[in-house]
């Protein structure tokens, strides 16, 4: 690797999640920013903050899990295949958390190529509703409004899966980390100054420094000038 990146580490990155324990699930979750911490615009366009290998290291997180997943939000704005194109290896399962049931049968991550696919929704909702053919339909009880982070991921690991990267957007991961389920927190930062726009995590707030989450991290230069933090959230689980 160039850019100041050893491919030791960086292997090891990927060996932590193959390798994790079967014993429980494993979740990862990424997110992409700029150096002022903002994953869009005040319009909304985020494409592309990060530059080509971020964009590699991503699809290299999705071939080392077993399934990925994404909030409605990001499934309808962004409309992704959450496939494996820009590196060699398999996709993973496809899960979207749509919980009112937003999620159009024609968006493409429900498309059929062969790969497993998912959507998560409450159990409050009527159960009739059209999905395409193979598609899986969990139901999960609301709490406090919201599908609870822990409670998805262990319906999902009953369903045989056990490394989860969860992909976006930023209020799904901050829920995951909220509900105190990721073990490893990449963040991925370009060198760019947006100056306005939304921002990146917004966790529940804290009144004082020492309850801020102050995680092991080991920080990667990739080849083109981004950067990744790769924060061991596991060990404060």
């Amino acid at each position: 690797m160039g850019g100041g990146m050893a491919g030791d580490d960086y292997s090891d990155i990927l060996a932590s999640i193959i390798e994790a324990p079967r014993d429980r699930p494993f979740v990862v979750a990424q997110l992409g920013q700029s150096l002022d911490g903002r994953i869009a615009t005040p319009t909304g366009e985020s494409r592309w903050i990060n530059r080509d290998a971020a964009l590699d290291h991503v699809h290299r997180l999705r071939a080392a899990v077993d399934a990925v997943i994404v909030g409605i939000g990001t499934a309808l704005a962004d409309d992704p295949m959450l496939n494996v194109r820009r590196v060699e290896g398999r996709n993973p399962i496809r899960v979207v958390i749509d919980p009112s049931g937003r999620l159009p049968e024609t968006a493409r991550c429900l498309a059929d190529d062969g790969t497993r696919r998912i959507v998560i929704e409450a159990d409050d909702l009527d159960s009739r509703r059209l999905l395409p053919a193979g598609v899986e339909l969990v139901r999960i009880a609301r709490a406090r409004g919201a599908l609870p982070p822990r409670a998805i991921i262990a319906a999902l690991h009953e369903r045989g899966m056990r490394r989860f990267l969860v992909e976006g957007g930023a209020t799904t991961v901050s829920a995951f980390i909220d509900d105190r389920v990721v073990d490893r927190l990449h963040v991925l930062i370009a060198p760019a100054i947006l100056g306005s726009g939304k921002a990146g995590l917004s966790l529940a707030p804290i009144s004082r420094l020492e309850e801020a989450l102050r995680p092991p991290t080991r920080v990667h230069v990739l080849e083109d000038g981004d950067v990744l933090f790769d924060c061991d959230l596991g060990s404060l689980i």
